[in-house]
């Protein structure tokens, strides 16, 4: 009877556990954070693309009137190219600053002042036509990139850091979603009832400001990451706070038990810098698994798709009139699968959804390139193309559309993670700015052979994937570390030295500025 009253009451903790992990809170932040981040990212990947001949029509008239001649067709594409890609470069500056950022100014507040690029990129695009300037065109999306930079690295972060991690990787699918809402929300902005026209296109840029000042009135409501607070502010009184707000639990002394433990152990330790982690062989397959998955994630050829878009249907055969309304498939088919593998990472994992995602997408780039080789010989290809267009941006929703920021934030402790995602945020936009550039001249050169490349990326992606990446599901940062020892050639405490060894080497500066009687003590008890 009293084994049974024990498991009933576990069982009775086990589901208030489980209705207390989605807390009000929680998902204000996720909500809030993503939408003033993440979908600004995918807005912004898809905007361009509906006003795509008006844009091009405004480079025209204003190279006219400045040179009294029109612009050659090869200039132009150059020039529409560099407006497309530039968006990557900006993102690559905001992936190498957000570590000095997100450390100094926390990673909320870091979100809520990466607003500021947001709103001027807003203000330049918006006003570029009404001032005949393409060139702020071309720098606001400069600008725009260096926010998505920022966000898509600190959002992660602050995601990863407020979660329990039996719901890790669905919160951290939210900026996945969150992506797939922005791409469509710009497809539907984008149609010509709306500001899909030659007068109207630069409200499509204009509006960002809106998110922006929601997220901006939002943010200051809510903690800091708790995490964050306790490893690196040693604030142990805001931190519980935060693990309550978030939690929705009055009694949060395991968390801050755990995370205090951490605290212990990596005292004085101060932040690991690139070349540092690079060095860590204990981290070293980490690191490679985070670049070709982050590679493979903007190589595998749906950010063609997103700022091709009309150009890929008017391929297909399409009517060019019936082409936005058809876009808009894309979009909802992304926001549906995004979702589902929200619901499904915590039940089947990050592994086969990745592997998965990945080898689906070799399968549907095959079925569409033969189906735009032959679509004019048989009447109904073109209709194909479509369903292997939109299948394949549902397999890489389910699982690469979001996963590889889940696995940068699970592979890395408190001390390496910032170094870890500007890894990771520099290999995402300088491929994402490769393929936003050379599509175009890939296309034209390769025809309708060209999504073949990606293909062969998602097929190295996939396989790399079965035989290195171990699932991560409901695992602690020791139980990962663990499962990649064998392959970093180091045991378990061999590794713990060398993560060790590193963090004291990247503290020793401020360990000198200790007094003497501190550091004595300090001695006697490690000795102890």
């Amino acid at each position: 009877m009293e084994n049974k009253e024990k498991n009933g009451e576990i069982k009775e903790n086990q589901v208030v556990k489980k209705k207390l992990d989605w807390s009000g809170s929680l998902i204000v932040a996720a909500l809030a954070g993503a939408f003033g981040s993440s979908f600004l990212y995918g807005y912004n990947l898809s905007v361009v693309n509906a006003p795509t001949v008006y844009i091009k029509k405004f480079y025209n008239a204003t190279w006219e009137r400045r040179y009294n001649s029109s612009i050659d067709e090869g200039t132009l594409t150059l020039l529409w190219s560099i407006t497309v890609s530039v968006f990557s470069i900006g993102g690559l500056v905001g992936a190498i600053i957000v570590t000095p950022i997100v450390k100094f100014f926390g990673r909320k507040y870091t979100l809520m002042l990466n607003n500021i690029f947001a709103v001027i990129a807003a203000l330049l695009m918006g006003f570029s036509s009404l001032a005949g300037s393409f060139e702020m065109l071309i720098l606001g999306r400069i600008i725009m990139g260096i926010d998505a930079g920022v966000s898509l690295s600190a959002l992660p972060m602050y995601l990863s850091e407020i979660s329990p991690k039996e719901i890790r990787g669905s919160l951290g699918q939210v900026t996945a979603i969150f992506i797939c809402i922005g791409v469509f929300t710009g497809q539907v902005l984008g149609l010509p009832e709306i500001f899909g026209k030659e007068s109207l296109w630069p409200y499509l840029f204009g509006v960002i400001i809106v998110p922006s000042v929601i997220q901006v009135g939002i943010l200051p409501f809510l903690p800091e990451s708790p995490r964050y607070l306790l490893l690196e502010r040693h604030d142990i009184h805001r931190a519980e706070k935060a693990f309550r707000t978030f939690l929705g639990k009055a009694d949060v002394s395991y968390e801050v038990e755990e995370v205090s433990a951490e605290s212990r152990l990596h005292r004085n330790v101060q932040l690991v810098s690139i070349l540092q982690l690079l060095r860590n062989r204990s981290v070293r397959w980490q690191i490679i698994t985070v670049v070709i998955t982050m590679g493979c994630y903007q190589l595998c050829g749906l950010n063609a798709i997103w700022y091709y878009t009309n150009s890929i249907f008017s391929t297909s055969g399409i009517n060019h009139d019936t082409i936005p309304y058809v876009t808009l498939s894309t979009g909802a088919t992304e926001i549906l699968a995004a979702v589902f593998s929200g619901l499904v990472i915590e039940r089947l994992g990050r592994r086969p959804l990745l592997i998965g995602g990945f080898s689906l997408m070799v399968v549907f780039f095959a079925v569409l390139t033969a189906s735009l080789t032959l679509q004019y010989r048989v009447s109904w290809l073109p209709f194909l193309s479509i369903a292997c267009i939109l299948a394949i941006i549902a397999s890489f929703c389910i699982g690469p559309g979001g996963i590889p920021f889940v696995l940068t934030g699970e592979f890395f402790e408190q001390s390496q993670r910032p170094a870890a995602f500007m890894i990771a945020g520099t290999v995402n936009w300088l491929c994402n700015f490769t393929v936003g550039l050379l599509f175009p001249f890939i296309q034209g050169g390769l025809q309708t052979y060209c999504f073949l490349v990606f293909a062969g990326i998602c097929l190295a992606g996939a396989t790399y994937l079965f035989f290195v990446l171990p699932e991560t599901k409901n695992k602690t940062l020791h139980e990962i570390s663990q499962a990649f020892a064998k392959r970093n050639k180091v045991t378990l405490e061999v590794q713990e030295m060398d993560q060790y060894s590193a963090e004291r080497k990247s503290s020793a500066e401020q360990d000198s500025n200790f007094s003497p009687t501190k550091d004595n003590g300090e001695t006697k008890n490690r000795l102890v």
